[in-house]
C-alpha cells in the first residue's frame, strides 16, 4: 500500500500481511526501567502459513517502489549460519519460569549505527524509499510485514528451535544430524497445532524455543507505521523463517503506554487503549484477524507489581535483590490489541470477611437455566475452552482480585469490593458461561480517558467511579464485565463495527445492573426507561454537534470487512482525536438492540443471545453475523418484518436519528420516573421566580429524594433554563449535596456552575477537571466558550497544572479549545 495519511489526524492503518502468514504466539521477554521509561528486551512470533495464505500472495499488489528505482536499502546482517544441533546449549530441566534474569540481558548492541526506528514523518504508511514485496513475485524475496510504531528495533534473527532439548519429538526424523529451514518450521507448525489438551506443554516449548540460540540475522527496516523483514532467498511465506526473535525497545513517548504517576505520587505504566493499539509496546499483528496466543515475563524493580492479561494469578519471583520476575500467559486466542499490562505500586485490596455470600462454588443447574449448556463443538479454533468444562459452566462467581494505590482503600472497601460478586453473578445469571477464568480489577491514575477499558482477565477502571453513591461504580463494573462476551471472547472481524462491543455492552450493563440489585421485575424496567430517557437526549446532542460521516456504524458498508490482498487495510477516522470521546456507536448501537428485545420480548431476546454466545464466542462476527441468526432463530410471527436489510437501511448504514427510533420515542410516554423528575425542576423553576423577600405565608417546597439518574435528568433540564440565580444554585447543591455525589452527576452540576457563573462553586469545577479527567475534556470547551476571563483562568490553570500526565488525544483536543 502506497497511502499518504497525517498520522495524528486521520484513518488508522494495519499495515500487516495477514493473507500471506499469521502469528499464532508471542513470547515476550521484557525489563521495565522507570528510570528511563522504557520497556526493552525480545519478543518472539511463532507464525503459520498455509495454502490460503500462498494463494493470495501469488497475486499481491502491495509493492512499494523507490522514485530512484533503487533496490531494498535494508541493513545487511552477518551471514546466516545453520548450525547442527548442539544440545550443551540448554538444561534439560531448564522450565519457562526460569529463564529470565534479572537486569538488561545481552543485547547484541555492537551495531548501534544499525539499529532502526520507526520515523515520526508526516508521509504515515508511506514505505515508498524501498522496493520490496509482500508476497511471491518470482525473483523477489518474501517480506513479513509487522504492524510497528515509535519503537527502536535493534536486531531480527531467526531462532533455531531445533537446538532446544526434547524437540525432536515434534519432527518425522527420530534424530536432528542436518536442520535445514524445512525442518525448523515443520517443528513450529507441530508445536503451533498440539492438541488443547497440550496447552502446559506446548507453553513449556514456546519457552525453550524462545531462548533458543539465534541462526543468524534478517534483513530489516521501518517506517512509520511497520517494521519490514525478509530473508534473502526465502521467496514464499512457506520459505520464511517461522520462528524470529527480535530485539527492541520502546519510546518514553511512544503511544501504546502512559509513564505517569499514581494518585499516591509514585510512578507507573500501563496501556491505556491508545487509538494505535499495542503496536507501540511490541512489533505485531493488529488485524483482528490475526488471534494469537502469547506469555510474557516482566522483569522489574521489587517494590512495583506486574498486571496483565492473563489466565494465571501470577505472584513474583525473587531474581536477586531489589529485583522480581513476572510470568503470565493465555491459551485462547485473541488479537493482539486486547494485550493489556500496567506496572506499578498497586495494593491489593481485600474484602472483609462475609462481605458477599461466595456463591462460587459448583453447584446444579436450575430447569430455567438449562439453556445455558447447549451439547455440540465449539466453533472456534481448538483451545482449552471454558465452555467445554461443566465445573466452569457452573461458576457464577469467577476468582478476582482488586488492586488500587494505597490511598484509595477506603474507597474501594465502601464501594467497588462489595459490588464484583453480584455483577459477576448476575452477568452469568443473563448469559452463563464467563468466557475468561479469572478477573483482575485495577483502579488506574487520574489522567485514563474514559470511565473503565476491559481486556482479557482484567478491567481498568478510573477512580471517578469509586465517589458518590455505588451506581456509577456497578453500571460502569457491569459494562466492562460485559465486555468479556462481546469484545473479547466474541469480537469484531471489522474494527469499524464498534457497536458489536459498545452497543451490546452498553444494553447489557442495565440488565446486569438490575440483576445485581435484585430488583423487582417493574423497578428494573422503570430504571431501564430512565437510563434510555438520557441516553435519548445524550444522541441527540451527539448527532447535533458530529460530523454525519462519523455517526455511521457501518462506515464501509458492503466492503465491510474486506481487506487488500496483502491483509492490510485501514479504520476509518481511527486516528481522529475526537472519535475517543464520541458516543454514537456505543448509544445508537444500545437503541438497536433494545428495539430487537422488545420487539421480540426479553425471554426470547436473552434465550437466543445465550445461544448466539455459545456459538459465536472464540470467533470474530461481523453484524450480519449477530443479524442473520437473530432472525432464523425466531418464529415467523416475531419477524414482524425485520430483515437484515432494513436494519442496515434504518440503523447501521445512515446517520442522523435512526427512523424508527424517532417514532418510538415520539410515541412513547414518560416513564414514572421520569415524571417525577419533571415535577421536581417545576418546583426549581418556582423557586427561581420567587423574589428575595418571601411573603411569610408562602410555604416551602419539598423536595423528593432522587436516584443518581434522576439527578442527572433533572440537571439537564434545568441546563435548559436560560438563568437560575445564585440563591437557588445554593439550594440544589444543599438539598442534593451536588459536590459528594458520583461523577455524572458531577459532571452535570459543574456545567451549571459554569453556565450561570456561580463563582462561589468554581472550587468543583477545578476538582472535576483535575480529578475527573476521563469526563472532564469538554468542561474546558464552557469554560473558554463563556468568554468569561476568571473561567478561562480556570481553564488554563486546570489544564497547566495536568497537562504533562494527560492522555495524549486528551490533550491536543483540550489545547485545541484554549490556543
Amino acid at each position: 500500500m502506497d497511502i499518504k495519511l497525517d498520522p495524528s489526524r486521520d484513518d488508522l492503518p494495519l499495515m500487516a500481511n495477514t493473507s500471506h502468514i499469521l502469528v499464532k504466539h508471542y513470547v515476550l521477554d521484557l525489563d521495565v526501567d522507570f528510570e528511563s521509561q522504557i520497556i526493552e528486551g525480545t519478543i518472539v512470533l511463532f507464525f503459520e502459513s498455509g495454502d490460503r495464505f500462498e494463494k493470495q500472495s501469488g497475486s499481491t499488489k502491495d509493492t512499494c517502489r523507490s522514485e530512484s528505482n533503487e533496490a531494498c536499502s535494508f541493513r545487511m546482517p552477518a551471514p546466516c549460519h545453520s548450525p547442527v544441533t548442539d544440545t550443551r546449549t540448554f538444561s534439560s530441566k531448564t522450565g519457562y519460569n526460569d529463564f529470565a534474569i534479572c537486569g538488561k540481558g545481552e543485547k547484541d548492541t555492537s551495531g548501534k549505527d544499525g539499529n532502526h526506528d520507526n520515523q515520526e514523518q508526516a508521509s504515515g504508511i508511506s514505505s515508498s524509499k524501498y522496493r520490496c514485496d509482500t508476497g511471491n513475485h518470482g525473483s523477489e524475496d518474501f517480506l513479513l510485514v509487522l504492524d510497528c510504531c515509535d519503537l527502536s528495533v535493534l536486531k531480527v534473527e531467526e531462532v533455531d528451535v531445533a537446538a532446544v532439548p526434547g524437540i525432536d519429538k515434534f519432527t518425522r526424523s527420530p534424530k536432528l544430524t542436518v536442520v535445514s529451514e524445512e525442518l525448523r518450521n515443520q517443528i513450529v507448525h507441530e508445536l503451533v497445532t498440539l492438541p488443547a489438551g497440550r496447552w502446559r506443554e506446548q507453553l513449556d516449548y514456546y519457552a525453550g524455543c524462545s531462548q533458543a540460540p539465534g541462526c543468524g540475522e534478517l534483513l530489516f527496516d521501518t517506517d512509520t507505521w511497520s517494521l519490514q523483514i525478509r530473508k534473502t532467498g526465502a521467496q514464499t511465506a512457506t520459505d520464511f523463517p517461522h520462528a524470529i526473535r527480535i530485539w527492541y525497545s520502546t519510546k518514553p513517548q511512544g503511544r501504546s503506554v502512559t509513564w505517569t504517576s499514581d494518585q499516591s505520587g509514585r510512578p507507573c505504566v500501563y496501556t491505556m487503549g491508545s487509538p494505535i493499539n499495542n503496536r507501540a509496546l511490541f512489533p505485531c499483528q493488529e488485524p483482528p484477524v490475526a488471534m494469537s496466543t502469547w506469555q510474557a515475563t516482566v522483569r522489574t524493580a521489587a517494590s512495583f507489581v506486574v498486571l496483565m492479561s492473563g489466565e494465571n494469578a501470577a505472584k513474583p519471583t525473587q531474581l536477586r535483590e531489589g529485583c522480581a520476575s513476572w510470568h503470565y500467559y493465555v491459551t485462547m486466542p485473541m488479537p493482539a490489541s486486547t494485550f493489556t499490562i500496567a506496572v506499578g505500586s498497586w495494593t491489593e485490596m481485600k474484602p472483609e470477611p462475609c462481605l458477599f455470600k461466595d456463591l462460587a462454588a459448583e453447584r446444579a443447574l436450575s430447569p430455567s437455566e438449562a439453556d445455558f449448556r447447549y451439547v455440540g463443538i465449539c466453533g472456534h479454533t481448538e483451545y482449552p475452552c471454558r465452555f467445554q468444562n461443566p465445573s466452569a459452566t457452573t461458576q457464577e462467581i469467577i476468582p478476582h482480585r482488586v488492586f488500587a494505590p494505597v490511598c484509595l482503600q477506603g474507597a474501594c472497601q465502601e464501594t467497588l469490593l462489595q459490588l464484583v460478586p453480584p455483577c459477576l453473578s448476575a452477568a452469568h445469571s443473563i448469559l452463563g458461561t464467563h468466557p475468561f477464568a479469572r478477573l483482575d480489577i485495577l483502579i488506574v491514575p487520574a489522567n485514563f480517558p474514559s470511565l473503565g477499558m476491559a481486556s482479557p482477565h482484567i478491567i481498568f477502571l478510573s477512580q471517578s467511579v469509586l465517589t458518590g453513591a455505588s451506581h456509577l461504580c456497578g453500571t460502569r463494573l457491569c459494562h466492562e464485565i460485559a465486555h468479556a462476551w462481546f469484545g473479547l471472547a466474541i469480537g469484531a472481524r471489522d474494527w469499524t463495527e464498534e457497536w458489536l462491543s459498545e452497543g451490546f455492552a452498553t444494553h447489557l450493563e442495565d440488565v446486569f445492573w438490575a440483576e445485581a440489585q435484585q430488583l423487582a421485575p417493574h423497578e428494573a424496567q422503570e430504571q431501564q426507561e430512565l437510563k434510555a430517557c438520557l441516553r435519548w437526549c445524550r444522541l441527540q446532542d451527539e448527532v447535533r454537534n458530529s460530523p454525519e460521516e462519523m455517526q455511521v456504524l457501518r462506515p464501509n458498508k458492503e466492503k465491510t470487512g474486506h481487506v487488500s490482498d496483502s491483509g492490510s487495510s485501514v479504520i476509518k477516522h481511527g486516528l481522529n482525536p475526537e472519535k475517543v470521546f464520541m458516543q454514537v456507536h456505543y448509544l445508537k448501537g444500545y437503541f438497536l438492540l433494545r428495539f430487537l428485545a422488545q420487539r421480540l420480548g426479553d425471554d426470547t431476546y436473552f434465550a437466543f443471545l445465550r445461544k448466539f454466545v455459545y456459538t459465536f464466542h472464540g470467533q470474530l462476527i461481523l453484524s450480519q453475523d449477530f443479524l442473520q441468526m437473530l432472525l432464523e432463530n425466531i418464529p415467523e410471527e416475531k419477524r414482524l418484518k425485520l430483515s437484515v436489510e432494513n436494519i442496515f437501511r434504518d440503523w447501521l448504514e445512515s446517520s442522523g436519528i435512526p427512523q424508527p427510533l424517532q417514532r418510538e420515542r415520539q410515541a412513547g410516554a414518560e416513564c414514572g420516573l421520569a415524571r417525577q423528575v419533571s415535577a421536581e425542576v417545576e418546583k426549581w423553576i418556582r423557586v427561581n421566580r420567587r423574589p428575595r423577600k418571601r411573603k411569610r405565608r408562602e410555604a416551602e417546597e419539598v423536595f423528593e429524594k432522587l436516584l443518581p439518574d434522576q439527578l442527572v435528568l433533572l440537571l439537564e433540564h434545568l441546563l435548559e433554563q436560560k438563568t437560575l440565580n445564585p440563591r437557588t444554585l445554593q439550594s440544589l447543591e444543599r438539598t442534593y449535596h451536588l459536590p459528594q455525589q458520583d461523577a455524572e452527576v458531577r459532571h452535570r452540576w459543574c456545567e451549571l456552575i459554569v453556565k450561570h457563573k456561580y463563582t462561589k462553586a468554581y472550587k468543583d469545577v477545578e476538582r472535576f477537571l483535575q480529578e475527573d479527567q476521563a469526563m472532564g475534556v469538554y468542561l474546558y470547551g464552557e469554560l473558554m466558550l463563556s468568554e468569561d476571563s476568571r473561567q478561562q483562568q480556570v481553564a488554563h490553570r486546570c489544564f497547566e497544572l495536568t497537562k504533562e500526565q494527560m492522555e495524549r488525544s486528551s490533550a491536543e483536543v483540550v489545547a485545541e479549545m484554549l490556543f
